[in-house]
């Protein structure tokens, strides 16, 4: 029988009907799913997930990944969405933890997910194993990240608080992803990633080619801020 933990973390946060209603209707997209693929030439099992999500000034959801430690990984290739507060970008790897937060106003709810390969028995195809590692329910942040407070955004994260009022901390190796994930539900028309990073430079990877192909051009474009929440990228592609 499955613990609470492991159910909610398969589930993802358990957003109320008429929440996702109104994030269809003003066209913010962001779900937590988390694949179990198989890479023929490889040999091996990986997972796929999909950063996505954005915001309005009322309302925001956002789903990202990052390793065991917290830290950011680098996606295998960005989507060109048709219009914003969609999908951002795909990223593969042997183990992911999925962050999920949803805004309503100033409230805030968070969920932490670890999801790993389970072990192969008799040939068989792999499970897909999840655990929560840490769920913030009702959070509050009494700044106005997608407005006045939006030099904020990037630095704060919500408080979340127990049933009985006590603080609950989000893990330490999680807070960078946290700071990340509350400034992109505040991302008011978001295009762009808010903690996935871009891969290798292409001349690195020409490098190992067996025959050696002289770097493609890079014409670099400078397209500005992602809506009210001012971000922009630098060069390795980490939002500034």
């Amino acid at each position: 029988m499955e613990g609470a933990n492991q159910v909610a973390g398969r589930r993802g946060l358990n957003v109320p009907r008429r929440v996702r209603s109104r994030l269809r209707q003003v066209g913010v997209f962001a779900r937590l799913e988390v694949s179990l693929e198989h890479q023929h030439l490889a040999h091996r099992y990986v997972l796929r997930g999909v950063e996505s999500g954005g915001a309005i000034p009322e309302i925001g959801h956002y789903v990202s990944f990052a390793n065991e430690d917290g830290e950011p990984l680098a996606y295998l290739h960005p989507i060109d969405a048709i219009g914003v507060n969609g999908v951002h970008a795909v990223v593969v790897a042997p183990v992911l933890v999925g962050v999920e937060m949803l805004r309503t106003g100033r409230t805030y709810e968070l969920l932490i997910t670890r999801y790993q390969i389970g072990k192969v028995e008799n040939g068989r195809r792999p499970p897909l194993e999840s655990q929560a590692l840490f769920q913030g329910v009702h959070g509050y942040l009494e700044l106005e990240l997608w407005g006045k407070d939006k030099d904020h955004a990037g630095l704060v994260t919500p408080n979340f608080y127990s049933r009985g009022g006590e603080a609950l901390e989000v893990p330490a190796r999680f807070e960078a992803v946290t700071r990340a994930l509350t400034r992109a539900v505040a991302c008011c028309g978001c295009s762009h990633s808010h903690y996935l990073v871009a891969p290798p430079a292409a001349a690195a990877v020409i490098e190992s080619l067996p025959v050696k192909l002289p770097p493609p051009p890079i014409e670099r474009v400078d397209v500005g801020g992602c809506g009210p929440c001012g971000a922009s990228t630098d060069e390795s592609g980490r939002v500034s």
